[in-house]
């Protein structure tokens, strides 16, 4: 799972790219989850769409439509890189004390930790 809960992604295709290109969209989205084991993503002000709920529903007592946002492929998104201010792709390597950490293709940024430290591959 190169993407995670909380990055910053460009949407790259689809109907998100056409509404990310006006001017004033906002540049850069926020996942907000990740599903189907980091195949589908669900990414704050993309892909929303009306949901009409009847009169008695836990989320809306008085009916109507609500505003939701829905999963798009993870094929369509790409790890947006605050030092390089661009999209790029993201790869893995261990640091020296053996962390295994994300980091960008490009210019080489760490991107955040994953897991715990492994001693076999801290560099002697």
């Amino acid at each position: 799972m190169r993407i995670r809960k909380g990055d910053s992604v460009v949407i790259i295709s689809g109907e998100g790219k056409r509404i990310a290109s006006k001017p004033g969209s906002g540049g850069p989205y926020k996942v907000l989850q990740v599903l189907d084991g980091g195949e589908r993503l669900l990414v704050e002000g993309v892909n929303k769409v009306h949901k009409h709920v009847r009169r008695g529903h836990p989320k809306s007592p008085q009916g109507g439509r609500l505003h939701l946002e829905m999963p798009i492929a993870a094929s369509r998104c790409m790890y947006f890189c605050e030092s390089c201010n661009k999209a790029v792709r993201v790869g893995y390597r261990y640091d020296t004390d053996g962390q295994k950490e994300r980091h960008c293709r490009s210019c080489g940024a760490s991107a955040g930790s994953i897991g715990k430290p492994r001693p076999q591959y801290a560099s002697k």
